[in-house]
């Protein structure tokens, strides 16, 4: 069972895991030994609340498919065991960000010494553009 928050949780049933072979450099072990981590979670089959279901789909992530299937490669670790726990660690930093709402942002206007300080700079600008015209009225 995979603890995101206090009210949510994901069963271990849900996220599906496959060893691969890990890319790049690695030596004599690299060709024999499964490291990497595929991890894949199915958001639209999940037990996630709707909210939550649907911010994750809104994202413009790669790592999620179309199907909205998130997929994460772990594989800057030496072993399986960490790999696995950081693709973990990544699925939760992904739906805990999908937990959090955005606030409505409310319109504000400048304050009055922004306005006289915009006006003040634009004057100091338009007398030196004078200044250098030769218009000297």
């Amino acid at each position: 069972m995979l603890q995101i928050s206090d009210q949510i949780s994901i069963p271990d049933e849900e996220i599906e895991f496959n060893a691969i072979r890990s890319q790049g450099a690695g030596g004599q072990n690299v060709n024999k030994v499964s490291s990497a981590i595929h991890l894949r979670f199915d958001v639209t089959s999940s037990s996630l609340p709707d909210a939550v279901k649907q911010r994750l789909l809104q994202y413009r992530d790669s790592r999620i498919t179309a199907d909205g299937v998130i997929i994460i490669k772990a594989q800057s670790h030496r072993t399986q065991a960490k790999n696995r726990a950081d693709a973990i660690s990544r699925l939760r930093d992904l739906i805990l960000d999908a937990t959090k709402t955005q606030r409505k942002r409310i319109p504000t206007r400048p304050g009055r010494a922004a306005r006289e300080k915009r006006l003040y700079s634009k004057k100091k600008r338009s007398a030196l553009k004078k200044l250098r015209s030769g218009d000297y009225d």
